[in-house]
């Protein structure tokens, strides 16, 4: 599944970026709600666990008005930011956007589910525009 949030939208602290389009369908083991930052990931397997690329990609900025200093993203499962997929900048100016990138495998066991979004780690709004989230099921 892969979809995106073209827009430019203002993203709060410890708030999700929200996707407004599905250029790619998932499969019955993933799915997405339109307007959502939400990803469900399904355990659909006859194996102990099911394994998913999820990939992120966007441009964020700090917006006008807000205090110059390091802004990031996480990609987060169950709400909780997975520290390793931290995506860091250090504008030196508002408006000065920059492209951050993470992928993480996930693995989910039989017959449970997990949520996966890409939340504002940062101290302050950020910015977020051209936000591209792929979730893929690898094994």
């Amino acid at each position: 599944m892969e979809i995106t949030a073209n827009a430019l939208q203002a993203v709060e602290t410890n708030q999700n970026i929200l996707f407004s389009d599905e250029v790619t369908c998932g499969s019955c083991s993933i799915s997405w709600r339109e307007g959502s930052g939400l990803v469900t990931l399904r355990g659909i397997t006859q194996q102990c666990r099911a394994r998913f690329k999820v990939t992120f990609g966007g441009n964020i900025a700090i917006p006008d008005g807000g205090d110059v200093g390091p802004i990031g993203l996480a990609i987060a499962i169950n709400g909780e930011a997975v520290p390793t997929t931290r995506m860091i900048v250090t504008p030196t100016a508002t408006a000065a956007f920059f492209n951050v990138f993470s992928a993480i495998f996930i693995d989910v066991p039989a017959g449970c589910c997990v949520q996966v979004s890409v939340q504002n780690t940062s101290d302050q709004t950020i910015d977020v525009q051209n936000a591209n989230l792929i979730a893929e099921r690898v094994a």
